[in-house]
């Protein structure tokens, strides 16, 4: 997504709109239709849970999305860039014909054999 304020677009609203409204249509089905005894047994454990009690319908009607109480917080979260943070210096992939003896040598090393073959390039090279 492109960065832009810290607000949501109403294409981004209405699409959190239809989220919930699935969520809770798949709730509700989970809820009164469960899929398995085990399912049943997990709804039963949630509902006997005194710590964690269900929420009462007067606490639901009064919930608000949570783009409604902190749409700062929503849209920075919305445009966060995915995965792992780019590197600044990123490898290269190659495809390297290695003898089976070494290969077998460094693999037996467990973990991280890539890494250390790495290294050993990195030590040796001119």
């Amino acid at each position: 997504m492109p960065k832009g304020p810290n607000v949501l677009s109403a294409k981004e609203k209405k699409a959190a709109a239809r989220r919930r409204a699935q969520g809770r249509k798949w709730a509700q089905r989970f809820l009164s239709e469960p899929a398995s005894d085990e399912d049943a047994a997990i709804i039963a454990a949630a509902k006997a849970d005194t710590d964690n009690p269900p929420l009462t319908d007067e606490q639901l009607r009064r919930m608000r999305p949570a783009y409604e109480v902190h749409p700062e917080l929503v849209s920075v979260w919305r445009r966060r860039e995915r995965g792992r943070p780019k590197s600044e210096a990123p490898k290269q992939q190659v495809t390297l014909r290695i003898d089976r003896d070494v290969l077998e040598k460094f693999r037996a090393t467990g973990d991280g054999w890539q890494s250390r073959i790495n290294a050993a390039l990195r030590k040796a090279r001119v």
